[in-house]
């Protein structure tokens, strides 16, 4: 949000500090200030000129010899602007000034004429993106500073800062003028006014006419009017007319205009006003110049009205040329299939049933809360006006300007919330602009059409407006005691109502501009410790009560993974849930963009991105984890899609961190293996690593990442929706785009159980105080058979006494015969209490040995 510091004085006289203190206080108060901008920075030596002559070059077709009035005498300046002419006024950056962008004038010879000095655009100065040619000068000869050699920094009233301030997505408040300043000023919405207007005036450098512009708004507001459903007419002049039950249609007639809403669950409320005889033209310099504190680029007086109170009062408005309304109607209805519409940006746009539109009685001429058309726009021929001030509900206006891929500074507010309590003024006050800018006079009644309900139905907390503030509750989340004198203190300034409900209780009225982010006590509460100064609480941790409820076993199972990995030397990534086609089989309706508008199907694709960003740059050894959600297409029509949990591991490089003791060995396949082990003992308990090709495809893109012949795969439950749970490997060169020196990469995929089993409560065991027994086995093995399978088997059959086997040494070569091979198991023995005999250990052996060839085929190498 860019703000004007010159603004903010007049909206709040109280206001004290400099822009950089502001910039401060803002930043304190949560929202901190990304830049200061003095706009007449760069623009000392530029001064208002006027041309007095405009002659062709002798030498070029494009460009024109000017005589320019200074105000220090007359100098020939040569242009090639289209839009120069005799009479006009223009800013000149004489002979020895320098420019914004660091260009220092001189005199000089342009095609054989001398040119002493330059007539200047918006874009040289740094005012605009102005693309028409010179910047024209619309001044008014009364007003201070409008002469021929005045400074333009003066003429335009450009002594002024530009704050560009960070806005959260939930206080649309603050995209306003007055928001800041509320937020700023001592008394807060106390101390706020609205600025005064100039009078309107035909002398002021605008079109003449237009008689009765400085006339107060209810003069003009006759009563004449046909009743229409619910229609009522107040003593200010204003025609309401509602809805309280489904189906109705609220409608209202007069000034010679008929306002219907049909959608008013989308349009809450609508409110219109008819003023006649305006003269359309460009601003006068104060306006020009408010806006172009704030970055805005003037249009014409009636354009940069709306825009004028737009940004002082965050509500959007809209101008249509009455005459170019059909019918003298205004609908707010449902677009309809097939209609179209040339907004004002020249693009003719589809627009469909779930689209606002704004119609007369034929056709669209405005997409609601996001632009309007082009057959319905002001032009400099315009006399008569509608003024739209509406209030549209934030999700439709949302879904469509994404449909449509425009955002606007309407939508971008209307998508928010504005103040469902500030249309009327916000409409009069945009009136008043316009009668003082443009002239005219308004023609009654205003038009107010929409629910009995009102703005409450499109607020998001079915219009609580009241909330009970208990004092207890303050100190218990902000470990600080608030009195009931103190925190009125620090709500009031804001516009919240406060009034005692019970010794120990407040009742707090919202206003309506913080009705779309204060709707708990805790908002309250947060508003409460911003306004008190999140540095003015003590550093000491008070006494607090631990929550009860345990976490999800899948919280804590990640929590459990992450220690792990982290241990091990990896470290955290994030990467987005969007992307590209291919990724992923679920489609995003509204996507962020349309590269990545996929949900995707698995981790590691975008982990291994961060692979090769890594690689790139010259990083070895990268080791990376992440833990997040992967999205599958739903089971059944009509069903969301199907969300799970899954980790992903990549490795690369070194197993070790280099040493100089010597090269440490490269990552390989039994160290992935012994990783994925670990990670399914305490992800999945009892599971047992298979050849990938042995458990089938799984479900996204997890298989096709490996090279076959290392792939390995984790077998899921028979509850699982996949034949595996988890796959690994190394990743296929091929789908990578790696340097000419990296090595292999390694990777692991594994879904999570969405109820992972209990781990068992650690039980004490007393170290043992006999010692154990060893024994080896040496076994002739067939190429057929695992040795897990041999040591599953030695573990089954050993007795109660064996506590661990191992395998330590694998032999293939003389002596064993083709199709065998030697692996030598490690049993260790042990009894609690008392030592072991050879006995109890020979009859364990023998039971062991024995089930090895009974049911494997193994037997004793030698035996």
């Amino acid at each position: 949000m860019n703000v004007s510091y010159r603004w903010l004085q007049a909206l709040a006289p109280d206001l004290e500090g400099t822009p950089e203190s502001l910039a401060e206080r803002l930043t304190d108060l949560g929202y901190p200030v990304e830049s200061m901008h003095r706009l007449s920075e760069g623009l000392d030596g530029i001064v208002v000129a006027r041309v007095l002559e405009v002659h062709p070059h002798p030498n070029a077709d494009r460009l024109r010899v000017c005589q320019v009035e200074t105000g220090a005498g007359t100098v020939q300046v040569v242009c090639g602007a289209p839009n120069v002419k005799a009479g006009g006024w223009y800013p000149l950056a004489p002979v020895g000034s320098t420019l914004p962008g660091g260009m220092e004038i001189r005199k000089a010879r342009l095609r054989g004429e001398a040119s002493e000095g330059m007539l200047c655009s918006e874009v040289e100065l740094g005012l605009g993106r102005g693309k028409d040619g010179l910047m024209e000068l619309h001044l008014d000869p009364t007003e201070a500073g409008a002469a021929v050699g005045a400074p333009l920094v003066a003429a335009l009233g450009l002594d002024d800062v530009r704050l560009e301030v960070e806005v959260t997505s939930n206080r649309p408040d603050l995209l306003s003028h007055r928001g800041i300043a509320r937020e700023l000023a001592v008394r807060g919405e106390a101390s706020l006014v609205d600025p005064p207007l100039p009078p309107y005036s035909s002398d002021s450098g605008l079109p003449g006419g237009g008689g009765g512009g400085g006339a107060e708004l209810g003069a003009g507001l006759g009563l004449g009017l046909e009743v229409g459903l619910g229609l009522e007419v107040d003593a200010e002049g204003v025609a309401r007319a509602v809805s309280s039950e489904p189906g109705q249609v609220p409608e209202a007639s007069g000034a010679g205009i008929t306002l219907r809403v049909e959608d008013t669950g989308r349009c809450p409320r609508y409110l219109g006003l008819v003023i006649r005889g305006i003269q359309v033209g460009p601003s006068p310099a104060w306006l020009q110049a408010r806006l172009r504190a704030v970055g805005a680029r003037p249009i014409n007086n009636v354009v940069d009205a709306t825009n004028y109170v737009l940004l002082e009062t965050g509500q959007p408005l809209h101008a249509f040329d009455l005459d170019r309304l059909g019918g003298a109607q205004v609908v707010v209805r449902r677009a309809r299939s097939g209609e179209t519409l040339r907004t004002l940006d020249g693009v003719d746009r589809p627009l469909d049933p779930e689209m606002l539109a704004i119609c007369d009685a034929d056709e669209p001429v405005a997409l609601a809360g996001v632009m309007g058309g082009e057959a319905s726009e002001v032009t400099s021929g315009t006399t008569d006006l509608f003024l739209e001030c509406a209030l549209f509900t934030p999700g439709p206006i949302r879904a469509t300007r994404k449909a449509v891929g425009l955002s606007t500074d309407a939508s971008y507010r209307f998508e928010r919330g504005v103040d469902p309590d500030g249309l009327m003024a916000a409409l009069l006050r945009c009136a008043r602009v316009i009668l003082a800018t443009a002239g005219g006079s308004p023609e009654g009644p205003i038009l107010d059409v929409g629910t009995d309900s009102g703005a409450a139905s499109a607020r998001p907390a079915g219009g609580t407006r009241d909330l009970t503030l208990r004092l207890r509750r303050i100190q218990q989340v902000l470990g600080l005691p608030f009195s009931a004198e103190a925190t009125t203190e620090l709500l009031t300034p804001l516009g919240f109502g406060v009034e005692p409900a019970s010794d120990d209780a407040l009742r707090v009225r919202v206003p309506g501009w913080r009705s779309w982010d204060v709707t708990r006590e805790v908002d309250l509460i947060e508003e409460v410790a911003r306004r008190h100064g999140y540095d003015r609480f003590p550093d000491t941790l008070a006494p607090y009560r631990p929550g009860s409820v345990p976490d999800h076993p899948l919280f804590a199972l990640e929590d459990q993974l992450r220690s792990f990995l982290s241990g091990q030397g990896f470290l955290e990534a994030q990467t987005p849930a969007f992307a590209p086609e291919g990724e992923g089989d679920v489609e995003v309706m509204n996507p962020v963009s349309a590269e990545e508008r996929w949900l995707r199907g698995a981790l590691l694709p975008a982990l291994l991105r961060r692979v090769e960003y890594n690689l790139a740059r010259g990083n070895r050894d990268v080791r990376l984890h992440e833990v997040g959600t992967v999205f599958f297409p739903p089971s059944e029509p009509g069903a969301l899609p199907r969300e799970e949990t899954h980790l992903a591991v990549v490795l690369h490089g070194n197993r070790a961190p280099g040493h100089w003791t010597g090269e440490a060995a490269p990552v390989d396949l039994w160290e992935v293996k012994g990783l994925l082990d670990a990670l399914c003992l305490t992800a999945w308990p009892g599971t047992a690593l298979r050849p990938a090709s042995e458990v089938g495809s799984p479900e996204g893109d997890g298989f096709s990442l490996f090279v076959p012949e290392t792939a390995l795969a984790v077998p899921g439950p028979a509850s699982a929706a996949t034949p595996a749970v988890g796959w690994a490997g190394r990743v296929d060169p091929a789908r990578l785009d790696l340097p000419p020196w990296a090595g292999a990469v390694w990777a692991i995929e594994l879904s999570l159980p969405a109820l992972p089993h209990s781990r068992p409560i650690p039980r004490h065991r007393a170290l043992p105080t006999h010692p154990g027994v060893e024994r080896d086995l040496a076994l002739l093995v067939p190429d057929s058979v695992e040795a897990g399978n041999v040591v599953g088997v030695a573990e089954t059959r050993g007795g109660m006494h064996l506590r661990e086997v191992e395998v330590f040494d694998v032999y293939v070569g003389p002596g064993v015969d083709p199709g065998m091979r030697s692996v030598a198991i490690r049993l260790r023995f042990r009894a609690d209490g008392r030592s072991l005999t050879d006995g109890e250990v020979d009859k364990a052996i023998a039971q062991v040995t024995r089930a090895l060839e009974e049911e494997i085929g193994v037997r004793i190498r030698g035996g």
